[in-house]
C-alpha cells in the first residue's frame, strides 16, 4: 500500500506491481481490475502494453477528448474493467 499512485486513481499497476491507495486495498472490484493490468503487462511486456496503453489516451486526447473521457475509452481500461465485473 501506499508508493506512487496516479493523481486522481485508486491504484496504478506497474508491471506485476500494483499500487494501492490506503483503503482502496480492501476494494474486491479494483484489485481485480488491476490483477487483469498485471495479466495484460506479462502478456503484451512493457513496450507492448505502454505502446497500446498510451498510444490509445493520446489518440483520445488528440481528437480533444477530455481526461477522463480519453482514460474511459483506453481498450485495456475497458479490458480491466469487464474482467473485474465478471468476477462478481
Amino acid at each position: 500500500m501506499g508508493g506512487p499512485v496516479a493523481p486522481g486513481a485508486a491504484a496504478t499497476t506497474l508491471g506485476p506491481l500494483i499500487l494501492v491507495r490506503r483503503g482502496s486495498a480492501q476494494d474486491r472490484l479494483l484489485m481485480r481490475h488491476e490483477d487483469e493490468h498485471v495479466r495484460q503487462w506479462r502478456m503484451l511486456g512493457v513496450l507492448g502494453f505502454l505502446y497500446r496503453y498510451l498510444g490509445a489516451y493520446v489518440a483520445w486526447r488528440l481528437r480533444r477528448y477530455p481526461h477522463w473521457a480519453a482514460y474511459r475509452r483506453i481498450p485495456l481500461e475497458i479490458q480491466a474493467e469487464w474482467a473485474a465485473r465478471r468476477g462478481l
